[in-house]
């Protein structure tokens, strides 16, 4: 029963529209969110390869800054100094700059799948991720990374900052765009060597029940008569076996 309701809950989630502003997955990062949502103990609800962003924020109530902000620019990518400059001359609130690092929320089948999935994310050097349980049991792994960046730029449409520490600012933040892009591959390549593994074995044996494998025996020499002395009793022993057994051996 559990495993159906996962499913339904993977079914429903991937099946809905994308209401993010992007309306897709980005690019950097759509390798990886095919491979998981392929896992069956996996699915995507959320995710975000990492951006550098300037947006307008209302100064007399910080606390909902977010939802009432006004984007004046947006990448995905390294940033230019002139588009984050012409972004600030839009400003009429407080223009904050940010550079926010890539995160990406998993739905688990199980808290071991959950586990897993931690692991692989701290040993990637996405610190911050972190497993939350929720009241009905959907299990929730939240990839995460600490190396952000964010910088008020303006007040009440009046500019704070000079030309050269912009262009310092928007050095660093392509800096830190740039480790993000590592850690996200260094991420698909933990996560393929820890959930692969089974899947290659279940492949391998498969492709053992179709056909049969052969192995000749090797010919004795006149070396074979000299013991190696880095070789350990067990293996001799299993040696003299082989070399009584038949020509060719059948490997099931």
């Amino acid at each position: 029963m559990e495993g159906d309701t996962f499913q339904q809950w993977k079914n429903q989630c991937l099946n809905k529209c994308d209401f993010s502003k992007k309306g897709s997955v980005d690019e950097d990062i759509s390798h990886i969110v095919s491979f998981i949502n392929s896992h069956d103990r996996y699915f995507t609800t959320s995710s975000c390869s990492g951006r550098i962003i300037l947006f307008d924020g209302v100064s007399d109530c910080p606390d909902v800054q977010k939802r009432n902000c006004s984007w004046l620019f947006v990448t995905h990518q390294k940033c230019q100094r002139e588009d984050v400059a012409t972004g600030l001359e839009k400003s009429v609130g407080d223009a904050t700059f940010k550079f926010e690092p890539f995160v990406l929320h998993v739905q688990c089948k199980q808290l071991g799948d959950a586990q897993l999935l931690h692991t692989v994310a701290i040993n990637s050097g996405l610190r911050n991720s972190g497993i939350t349980v929720g009241k009905k049991g959907k299990i929730i792994m939240a990839v995460r990374s600490t190396h952000c960046l964010e910088v008020p730029l303006s007040h009440k449409g009046n500019v704070l900052t000079t030309d050269q520490y912009l262009d310092f600012l928007v050095g660093v933040a392509n800096q830190k765009m740039e480790e993000n892009l590592k850690r996200i591959e260094r991420f698909y390549e933990c996560l393929q060597g820890a959930l692969q593994p089974q899947e290659q074995r279940c492949s391998l044996k498969e492709e053992a029940d179709k056909k049969p494998l052969y192995r000749r025996r090797r010919k004795r020499t006149q070396d074979d008569s000299v013991t190696d002395p880095c070789q350990s009793v067990e293996k001799q022993n299993e040696n003299s076996e082989e070399e009584m057994d038949c020509d060719l051996l059948f490997l099931s």
